[in-house]
């Protein structure tokens, strides 16, 4: 039997008046409040062995309020937490790893949890790993009574196939594997099916709630939490702030209160930030050092791929600095996998906001014009290929385009975050930007990759320190351009794999 708060609050009878006047029939039934005194109330009843699904992205948007009440409750254990990430090692769900009360996470990223990392390879936690963007539809689809879908994500890859741990032995072995999935063919292409997710407890973070239920998000702290309030068996929501019923505009409502069950206010913030990133007008390339200055080469030549108007998407690390060199007079609109169109630079301190990060965790700021929505709408613009260009770091490429950049089996696991879902659209552009040699000197641009596959046959064209290879289809590498002071030789003994020369292959950059 659900327990519930007790009552309230009932319509006022001159609400009632006013819509029997204008012929409206009112069901509204008051008999109990949504609002709970705390966060300890609220999960109370949560048995061991639910399935919760904890909304944020990294550390943005998280329930850090009924997070760290169900940390307090050891014995509700041997959960399924499904979140995009697990937080850092002691803050957000990194604190109930530490507590040992997660038996699966269902991610996409490990990212920089050592913790989460540790306990993986060491068989203490089943990972399901999923791409990013999949993980969100499958959380859409749990909320709108769909059970399963198909998506180009991941065909051809390790989630394709199957075999990927889900759960390591002590020695490393794998004690339980990834299942393979079904495939079907539609207009030419192949597409796996994904089953949807709902959970026994939605624990989401809002901006602001009001009485009945609705709620709104602030900037990029939309994220995961929409899609999984509406997924939620019971959706328990943490706002900053609960507003009396009428004060929301209709207009400025995220998620109706339909989907919402408890609510509760927050009372202890820290809103930590994983990466608080500013800009330095003032900055010169000289002072940095060899390697820095390595990849700042590779991301001016990354920088020429942009055209006026592109709408285009940068993965983590090196390739976002891309945006810092598009030329002037050139408008490229910014699109950020946990919900951004229109990102800016990097802000000043004084404009640093937690609740507005990039993909990489990274403060940012918003152009005009810029807009924010939910993590599945925005892989929905990326699946059905509304970007033009994504440019992302590489472990490995092959002569045909295959791509590897989110796993070292047995040694390092990333995740593949939203990468397989960056590649798996079918007119993007994909750029890859890399090291041409790994840190031994061995080629990174190979026959084959020898690494789990990010996606088949996805990459367009290479940029690394020394040259620029366009993939031809059903060809190979075409070598279109070399960087400063480097031969054809230099670009043979240092590759992997045979190629191709263009007939005006240059020097440009």
């Amino acid at each position: 039997m659900l327990k519930l708060a007790s009552v309230t609050r009932r319509i006022p009878v001159s609400a009632i008046a006013v819509a029997q006047r204008v012929g409206v029939s009112i069901v509204w039934r008051r008999d109990y409040s949504k609002i709970y005194p705390s966060a300890d109330k609220a999960i109370e009843d949560i048995p061991s062995g639910s399935t919760i699904l904890f909304g944020g992205f990294g550390l943005c948007g998280i329930p850090e309020d009924l997070i760290g009440a169900v940390a307090n409750k050891p014995q509700i254990n041997n959960l399924t937490a499904v979140s995009n990430n697990a937080g850092i090692d002691g803050v957000g769900l990194g604190k109930l790893l530490n507590t040992r009360q997660i038996k699966r996470m269902v991610s996409s990223y490990v990212g920089e949890n050592k913790e989460f990392a540790r306990q993986y390879l060491c068989g203490e936690l089943e990972v399901e790993l999923t791409p990013q963007g999949t993980l969100a539809e499958r959380i859409r689809a749990g909320g709108a009574g769909i059970p399963a879908f198909y998506t180009a994500t991941g065909f051809g890859t390790a989630i394709q196939h199957g075999g990927t741990p889900i759960k390591h032995t002590t020695d490393g072995a794998t004690e339980i594997a990834a299942p393979p999935r079904e495939v079907r063919t539609f207009n030419g292409r192949d597409y796996v099916m994904e089953t949807s997710i709902t959970g026994d407890y939605a624990l989401i973070k809002a901006w602001k709630a009001d009485e009945l239920g609705n709620l709104m998000f602030k900037a990029s702290a939309n994220n995961f939490n929409a899609p999984m309030a509406t997924a939620g068996k019971i959706t328990i929501v943490e706002a900053e702030e609960i507003v009396p019923v009428g004060e929301l505009s209709p207009s400025e409502i995220h998620i109706p209160g339909i989907h919402v069950h408890r609510i509760v206010k927050g009372s202890k913030y820290e809103k930590r930030i994983e990466k608080v990133t500013v800009r330095n007008d003032d900055e010169s390339h000289a002072d940095l050092p060899p390697a820095m200055q390595k990849r700042i080469k590779i991301i001016r030549r990354a920088a020429r791929e942009f055209k006026d108007g592109m709408y285009a998407n940068l993965g983590i690390g090196m390739p976002m600095l891309a945006s810092n060199y598009i030329e002037p007079g050139t408008t490229v609109h910014l699109q950020s996998e946990n919900g951004i169109l229109g990102l800016g630079p990097f802000p000043l301190q004084s404009q640093v906001d937690p609740d507005l990060i990039n993909a990489g965790k990274e403060t940012v700021t918003v152009l005009p014009g810029g807009s924010f929505f939910s993590s599945d709408t925005s892989f929905a613009m990326i699946r059905s290929s509304r970007l033009d260009l994504t440019i992302l770091g590489g472990m490995e490429v092959s002569q045909t385009g295959d791509l590897a950049n989110w796993i070292i089996p047995g040694k390092m696991v990333k995740g593949m975050g939203g990468a397989m879902d960056l590649v798996s659209a079918a007119n993007t552009k994909v750029v890859v930007t890399m090291d041409h040699n790994d840190k031994s000197g061995h080629p990174k641009i190979l026959e084959k990759c020898s690494l789990p596959l990010t996606g088949v046959g996805c990459v367009n064209r290479i940029i690394t320190d020394k040259c620029v290879f366009d993939v031809v289809p059903g060809k190979g590498l075409l070598l279109r351009e070399l960087a400063k002071g480097v031969t054809v030789e230099d670009v043979r003994s240092s590759t992997g794999c045979n190629f191709e020369v263009a007939a005006d292959v240059a020097e440009t950059y």
